[in-house]
């Protein structure tokens, strides 16, 4: 069987590109509503992302996985700094501190440098700031999880680099060649001189479990703040469908199914996020939970929302959210509120109810010109996929909660899953499921099935 620290890294990778495909669709989007002057958006970006990536590095278990991630600007940080605090201080100078410089210069800026009148004071002066207390949030942030030792020596270090960034920015010779290159050149040049790190041994799946609890050790907090960040990324997934739906950028079935696809499955990749317990289970399953009561208003037509209801039905229809889209809140809701990331179960019935039925409906349109013998609404090749596809993101996701030591990976769990995945897909084909709705017979199945061989 494949070493499942490695699909958790492939996992993590995924999840980290998704983060910062959002992000730089955030800002896309912005550009294209022209809410922001243009030079302020690239440098908000500028910002942005950087950290943002940093932020996933707690995510993977070693280097390998990391750089497998990353074909960023700092790839090269990653590999070969790799959670040091050389990293720390390049990333957070090069993102926090040349960002803030540009936009605290143009919007304070008055009084120009004597030796570079591109270059004002309060840009150099912002710069410094921005890139110290950035650094400074994220050697506590990498410290917290036992990856470096901080100490005084390491912040006045931080300071000096910040500092000596701040300078190299300012000079002429960045105009004529790139601030995005001296910069980083400068920091590693000067972080040199920083205290290394000193980690801690520990096993990986303890390292998984400490980064998945990430942000309070209170859990209330860390459960508060995990219910947020995973509530803001699947909003942005859901706003990103909805402006492709909005702008015809695909077939409007295609774009329903590509959100059935992935909402879903990116809500997955949140859970190990949240505290063990009832708690944990309870908060993320507010998230879709929500999602209900949405539907509910908008099915009804008291919520008005034209973009969204093109997402998400297949005729423009609101009354459709009342089925499908409900049904599918519903079992993910569920899926998080009574079985959670320790069952097995959860994990099939979200796994084939969206990257199963998805897949089944998108490819059979594509391919499926051989119809079903007791079903010609079907094909043979949608059902294949679907029961190809949610078995393998069943057992994808296996490794992967696995990992966090959630639950135990083992042979008899691929069979089940396969059986389930099997399962699901015969009666996704049923006429009775076009009659009621797959969203509603799939998980349904997949609970039966699943509760005797899983």
């Amino acid at each position: 069987m494949a070493d499942s620290s490695m699909v958790a890294d492939f996992f993590a990778a995924a999840f980290s590109y998704a983060v910062c495909l959002l992000v730089i669709t955030f800002f896309k989007l912005t550009y294209d509503l022209a809410l922001i002057h243009v030079h302020l958006l690239r440098k908000l970006s500028h910002i942005s992302v950087g950290l943002i990536v940093m932020l996933c590095w707690p995510m993977f278990r070693d280097l390998v996985g990391a750089a497998l991630g990353y074909v960023l600007a700092i790839n090269f940080i990653t590999v070969f700094y790799w959670r040091t605090p050389l990293a720390i201080a390049a990333i957070c100078n090069l993102c926090a501190g040349d960002g803030v410089a540009d936009v605290a210069g143009r919007r304070f800026g008055g009084s120009k440098l004597p030796y570079n009148k591109s270059k004002t004071f309060a840009g150099s002066f912002g710069m410094a700031l921005a890139g110290f207390f950035a650094s400074l949030l994220y050697m506590f942030y990498f410290w917290w999880l036992e990856y470096i030792e901080a100490s005084p020596n390491m912040v006045l270090g931080f300071f000096l680099v910040s500092v000596a960034s701040a300078l190299v920015e300012s000079l002429p010779l960045t105009a004529k060649l790139d601030d995005n290159l001296t910069v980083p050149i400068a920091t590693m040049f000067v972080a040199t001189f920083l205290p290394e790190a000193k980690p801690r041994r520990r096993s990986t799946r303890r390292e998984l479990k400490r980064a998945a609890a990430m942000f309070s050790d209170n859990t209330v907090v860390n459960d508060v703040i995990a219910t947020g960040l995973s509530g803001g990324i699947s909003l942005s997934l859901f706003k990103l469908w909805e402006q492709t739906a909005k702008r015809g950028v695909f077939d409007q079935k295609l774009n329903r199914k590509l959100v059935h696809v992935t909402l879903g499955s990116a809500f997955m990749l949140c859970w190990p996020m949240f505290s063990s317990g009832r708690q944990g289970a309870i908060l993320a399953a507010l998230i879709p939970g929500i999602n209900i009561i949405r539907m509910l208003l908008l099915g009804l037509g008291i919520w008005k929302d034209d973009a969204a209801v093109k997402s998400m039905s297949r005729f423009g229809d609101c009354r459709e959210l009342l089925k499908g889209p409900l049904y599918y809140a519903s079992t993910i809701t569920l899926a998080n509120a009574i079985y959670w990331r320790t069952s097995p179960i959860a994990v099939a019935a979200v796994c084939n109810l969206c990257a199963g039925d998805g897949m089944a409906d998108i490819v059979g349109r594509r391919f499926g010109s051989q119809k079903l013998p007791y079903n010609q609404n079907k094909s043979v090749v949608g059902s294949i996929t679907m029961a190809c596809a949610g078995f393998l993101a069943s057992v994808g996701y296996m490794f992967y909660f696995s990992s966090f030591g959630y639950i135990q990976e083992s042979t008899n769990m691929v069979l089940g899953f396969l059986i389930v995945s099997i399962a699901a897909a015969l009666v996704e084909s049923h006429p009775l499921s076009t009659e009621l709705d797959d969203n509603l017979t799939v998980p349904l199945a997949v609970v039966l099935v699943g509760s005797l061989v899983l």
